[in-house]
């Protein structure tokens, strides 16, 4: 049975963006897989990407387009990654681009892509070619679960969030979708993320805001280990809202939308954690008592990626010694006297032994629950910090082996 998740939330429009979805042929089924978006006018932008050596066209050209630090329209597809198609894949990204433009009149520097879906299959263009003049006739202020639906690939649903909060005194609004379920790991978020604000917000501080956001949320998950060739997140602030322009990220002013985007961040996700592929088990692993954070997150990532941690979670097995295990390959020097450990709200280990009164059956008990929290301690320092990851089930393996070229 999947992990349980949110319902897709209400998102109301967010001032100064329009956007309009469609089926152009790129999913075998014939689901959406095309959307387009338009910002009435130019809007600051912030970008990261996936660290994998081997990227995807559109990485590459939205890295090209990052440093103007300005948007006007935002094309995703899904379907094709456009990935591993050499010189054609650029100039296939680029016929699209420029497409776009045309349509919507504007920069042609300031229209940014992504794709997803299989690698190094040629993108086809005569589709989405002749859908984009339909789309841009049809955009509209936002239908934002029809866009999530149409970046969907592996995905059983549509993930979105929302926030509210102030900017100088003035109401404002965040919303965000994304797509990921499987090659679900950093750096940088490992799938594809589309966020939107009115809020006003100078490119380079719009950039430092995203960059922290990811460390607690989409640089903080796991599913199987595999970055992806395409991962992309893209912020995009129209200023709409009235405020004065946000110039300093660690100014005052910027603490509302600050929390508002860690919020919603890790919000989305924790979703494709809950969606990772054939997952039955959504998994917190909490290191403590680490020396640096950086040292936390390495032992954290360790345990939360261990096939073995994974399997023993997906058979409801309290198998920890495998995560003691992790925790000691992990590559960070520790005092395994030190370790302590606890399964849910069940101490197991402490002072790096199996403590007298644990008994097998309650560890039993928390793994059976579909939400299960691992908590490590290191006994070495004040820093911690938390991973999310899911179990490895044989649906995984079946998804997988049935997804190709």
């Amino acid at each position: 049975m999947a992990v349980s998740h949110a319902p897709f939330p209400a998102i109301p429009a967010v001032a100064g963006f329009r956007l309009a979805t469609t089926a152009c042929g790129l999913k075998q089924n014939g689901a959406p897989d095309l959307l387009l978006v338009e910002m009435s006018d130019p809007c600051s932008v912030a970008g990261v990407f996936t660290r994998n050596q081997v990227v995807a066209a559109p990485v590459t050209l939205c890295r090209e387009r990052l440093p103007t630090g300005t948007a006007q329209a935002l094309l995703v597809n899904a379907g094709n990654a456009n990935a591993a198609n050499g010189a054609q894949g650029m100039q296939r990204a680029l016929t699209l681009s420029r497409c776009v433009a045309d349509n919507l009149q504007v920069p042609e520097s300031h229209v940014f892509v992504a794709s997803t879906g299989v690698i190094g299959v040629p993108l086809p263009l005569e589709g989405p070619l002749q859908a984009i003049p339909q789309l841009s006739a049809r955009l509209r202020p936002g239908d934002w679960e029809a866009a999530a639906q149409a970046i969907m690939t592996t995905d059983t649903f549509a993930k979105g969030a929302v926030r509210r909060f102030e900017q100088a005194g003035h109401p404002a609004l965040l919303a965000g979708i994304c797509k990921g379920s499987g090659m679900i790991h950093p750096d940088m978020a490992t799938m594809l993320g589309f966020l939107f604000t009115d809020a006003a917000v100078q490119p380079p501080v719009l950039q430092t805001l995203l960059q922290r956001a990811m460390a607690t949320s989409f640089n903080s998950i796991t599913v199987d280990g595999d970055t992806s060739t395409n991962d992309t997140v893209l912020l995009f602030a129209s200023g709409r809202c009235g405020a004065p322009l946000l110039d300093d990220p660690d100014a005052a002013e910027a603490e509302p939308l600050a929390t508002a985007l860690n919020s919603l961040c890790q919000s989305l996700a924790h979703e494709i954690v809950r969606d990772g592929e054939g997952a039955t088990k959504f998994i917190h692993v909490c290191v403590s008592g680490a020396r640096t954070q950086a040292e936390a997150r390495q032992v954290a990532f360790a345990v939360a990626k261990s096939p073995l941690v994974k399997t023993a979670c997906a058979g409801s097995d309290p198998n920890w010694g495998r995560i003691l295990a992790a925790v000691g390959y992990a590559g960070v020097p520790i005092e395994a006297e030190r370790l302590s450990l606890t399964l849910g709200d069940v101490p197991v280990v402490a002072q790096g032994g199996r403590l007298p009164q644990y008994h097998k059956t309650q560890g039993e008990a928390v793994m059976q629950q579909e939400e299960i929290i691992i908590q490590i301690g290191l006994g070495l320092g004040e820093a911690s910090h938390t991973v999310w990851s899911c179990d490895l089930t044989h649906d995984y393996i079946t998804i997988n082996a049935e997804y190709h070229t």
